[in-house]
């Protein structure tokens, strides 16, 4: 019997012989693909010895990328031939009904080959894109690349094996009632990934912007009112995509697609409806946006509420929280700051004069009170050098009062001035004039007291009658 003639369970030698050449002809193609990418990378490798940091770094990456895709491209390779190899043989199989199967089984088996192979090369792909996008930062002096190029990198790796499933999924043959739960799984994924990577971005661009205003130093106000723009519209943009995640996921499915036609259909009765509903809760989305565009708050802003006085913690679109002066924190609707007056000791700076009232005997040398004044606020870290001043304010029957202004960075610095000031006054007082301070006497006493209280009171303290 001849070559050609020779069978083996209905194969034909001709038959087998060509299957082991296909696999020959893989193993060699295995080895020229292995040889070719080795010798590719390895040549990058030797030219990133040499050029500028930027080309070393992209030499680098590519050499990563040729060493990374050899696996996937051997399997992709191998996939396909034995599949070409084992089917040629099975083609001819005198059992029907064994090969039949044995074919079914094998595309299944081509199939997930075929996406394993595509999401492994593009995951490879994917992870070597964001380590060079990862390593470029540290070569320039820019802020935005610092946070955009790591988010792009983070993208390319989430994305591209997702891609990869999509390109890939007609090689399953996936039956016909799991096809439309295949696809939509696949679309809700991608969805999801998405919105992550819109989520990222606002997140990546807010914190860039926010870089550049620091809220930690003294002159501040134009840092606070960037700080409260970009927190609310931050929050803004992260409702807007949660709702828009949301809608398209539902949207994927045709029940809620026609359940949401059904909703528009009666958009009239529903907008009505919806509108005395949220009522106040979309006054207070309107009050929260009025507040972002106008302003008349801002993060860190000095404000004295409910006879509190604190500073703007945190603003969103339906409360605000304000941090008393004893740590407790004060929580207010947004509509607080739109409908009832307060006091905002830092609208358009911080500066602020702190008074000191002291009562005192007529005696008094004032021109030496203002030269005292002069020496503590000059001697004082806490004052800015731009207010002084001591005023008799008010004179009664029994005492002067004296008023002393003094200028301060902020409120917290006025507070410790004023307390500085009222507490060396007095000490002055007492050491160089204690006859100034004011006293009780006994004559006064003596008009709220009986007739009898008051002589026995004269009588007990002559030297004060």
């Amino acid at each position: 019997m001849s070559i050609e003639g020779a069978v083996f369970l209905g194969i034909s030698a001709g038959t087998l012989g060509t299957s082991l050449l296909t696999v020959a002809l893989i193993a060699v193609a295995h080895l020229i693909l292995r040889s070719w990418l080795r010798g590719r990378a390895q040549r990058n490798q030797t030219l990133a010895a040499s050029g500028t940091e930027g080309e070393r770094t992209l030499r680098h990456s590519l050499a990563h990328g040729f060493r990374g895709a050899l696996g996937p491209l051997a399997l992709l390779i191998w996939v396909h031939g034995l599949h070409y190899a084992a089917a040629t043989a099975l083609a001819e199989l005198s059992y029907r009904d064994v090969a039949q199967h044995a074919l079914a089984a094998l595309d299944g088996a081509k199939g997930i080959g075929t996406v394993i192979a595509v999401v492994w090369l593009l995951t490879r792909i994917g992870r070597t894109v964001e380590k060079h996008l990862l390593a470029i930062p540290a070569r320039t002096e820019t802020p935005w690349d610092d946070v955009l190029l790591p988010i792009l990198g983070r993208a390319a790796r989430l994305t591209l094996p997702l891609l990869a499933i999509i390109l890939s999924a007609p090689a399953l043959a996936i039956p016909e009632r799991w096809h439309q739960l295949f696809q939509n799984a696949v679309s809700m994924v991608l969805i999801g990934t998405v919105a992550y990577m819109l989520f990222q971005i606002v997140d990546a661009v807010s914190n860039l912007v926010l870089r550049r205003y620091r809220i930690d130093v003294r002159d501040n106000r134009e840092a606070r009112a960037v700080h409260t723009q970009v927190l609310v519209l931050r929050r803004i943009a992260a409702v807007v995509i949660g709702v828009f995640t949301v809608a398209s996921m539902l949207m994927v499915f045709d029940s809620v697609r026609q359940f949401g036609t059904a909703i528009l259909a009666s958009a009239g009765v529903a907008g009505i409806i919806v509108g005395f509903a949220a009522q106040r809760s979309i006054a207070t989305l309107l009050a929260g946006f009025q507040i972002a565009i106008t302003q008349p708050i801002r993060i860190d802003d000095v404000v004295i509420v409910e006879n509190e006085w604190g500073r703007i913690e945190e603003i969103t679109l339906t409360y605000v929280v304000v941090r008393i002066w004893d740590l407790r924190r004060l929580v207010l609707p947004i509509t607080y700051f739109i409908e009832k007056p307060f006091q905002n000791w830092t609208r358009t700076s911080a500066e602020i004069l702190g008074t000191v009232f002291l009562y005192v005997d007529y005696r008094v040398p004032l021109d030496e009170l203002r030269a005292e004044l002069t020496r503590i606020l000059q001697a004082s870290k806490h004052w800015d050098g731009k207010v002084n001043v001591l005023q008799v304010t008010d004179a009664t029957e029994r005492t002067l009062q004296i008023r002393a202004l003094a200028s301060a960075a902020d409120a917290s610095e006025a507070w410790n001035l004023r307390c500085e000031v009222r507490e060396k006054l007095v000490r002055f007082l007492q050491e160089r004039h204690p006859y100034g301070l004011p006293r009780l006497r006994v004559a006064q006493i003596a008009d709220d007291l009986p007739a009898g209280d008051a002589r026995s009171a004269r009588e007990r303290s002559p030297e004060l009658a």
